[in-house]
């Protein structure tokens, strides 16, 4: 019995009877090997570690865009966030780590520049629309590796695609990462809002203050302990109807006052533009893609549309502004 075998063994003896085990898996759309020493779930987790898109996301917008300071989120803190809040509710409830975090490293490897803007810049130019947890499937399954994806397993792909408010995982590990990406985001994002005086913590209504806590540190203890709490030794994963009530209360709240806030968003305008001149450019100059992309619509026989999406998706914020530079503004020169 090798490693990753004993290890199969003890999920089998330790973990909840409603836990996702290794052994158990699903599969890949490709047969491969056993590892002999990691379990599925723990290669797939390191195959998203590993992968470009998810070294992209350091330089990716969450909310603040461009801001001035080091301590504000980017994508790729509120994954390893949200890879945080998730381990700590899945080891509490005796579900499927490895699977859990590589679920949650991976939810938001489809994300455009320039967080939620870039995505809905791309869903308002491309006809046939744009979601960011359907491009994190793509990045999987297609984009990396040269087009291959990285063939992760059917239970990670599932919780990938289903972390959206409205997904409806199939495993109690990816039900743990959908909550626990709002949990993330509701709270780190007030954290930042109110580093960058755009709210204070009295501008918080006072009803989610009081069932939730009156700082970040207290709104996330209570949170996950009120997730351990209702979901323990159940086959789902639950919250009080107070608690959730003034969770989305409170992301309502933040959508009103922080989202949509124009001191908050003052440069995503430009941002939006320059991703829509962007698009209609390689759209009408597919050639002067990178390869990997004109390898896709000229022999993979991609969708040209999808396939500019996938490029910008792609970038950083500040390789958008590089590649829009390169095209479109004038260079000094020299006889």
């Amino acid at each position: 019995m090798n490693i990753r075998q004993k290890n199969e063994e003890l999920e089998k003896k330790t973990l909840s009877p409603y836990a996702a085990l290794s052994c158990e898996s699903k599969g890949r759309d490709r047969y491969e090997e056993p590892c002999d020493i990691r379990t599925v779930y723990q290669r797939d987790r390191d195959r998203i570690i590993h992968c470009k898109a998810f070294r992209r996301l350091k330089h990716k917008t969450q909310v603040f865009l461009s801001p001035m300071g080091d301590h504000y989120r980017t994508r790729l803190t509120h994954t390893l966030e949200v890879s945080q809040i998730a381990r700590t509710i899945a080891k509490s409830l005796d579900l499927n780590e490895d699977l859990t975090e590589a679920i949650a490293l991976g939810h938001d490897l489809g994300h455009t520049p320039f967080g939620h803007a870039g995505e809905r810049t791309l869903n308002e130019v491309c006809s046939l629309g744009f979601k960011h947890y359907l491009q994190s499937i793509r990045v999987v399954e297609i984009l990396e590796n040269n087009g291959r994806g990285l063939n992760l397993t059917k239970e990670v792909r599932d919780g990938i695609v289903n972390h959206r408010t409205n997904g409806n995982p199939s495993t109690l590990e990816g039900k743990v990462v959908r909550l626990s990406d709002k949990i993330a985001y509701i709270n780190h994002d007030i954290d930042d809002a109110v580093r960058g005086k755009i709210i204070s913590e009295e501008d918080i209504p006072p009803v989610y203050r009081e069932i939730l806590g009156d700082t970040t540190k207290k709104r996330l203890d209570k949170l996950v302990h009120d997730i351990v709490e209702n979901s323990y030794e159940k086959d789902d994963i639950l919250m009080s109807k107070q608690v959730h009530d003034a969770m989305m209360g409170l992301r309502s709240y933040m959508f009103k006052s922080v989202y949509t806030n124009p001191r908050a968003k003052s440069e995503e305008t430009k941002a939006t533009e320059m991703l829509k001149i962007m698009f209609d450019y390689f759209l009408h100059n597919t050639d002067r893609l990178p390869q990997e992309f004109i390898y896709l619509i000229n022999e993979q026989g991609e969708n040209p549309e999808q396939v500019v999406c996938d490029y910008i998706a792609g970038m950083s914020d500040q390789y958008s502004v590089a590649v829009f530079e390169k095209i479109f503004v004038p260079k000094s020169w020299n006889m």
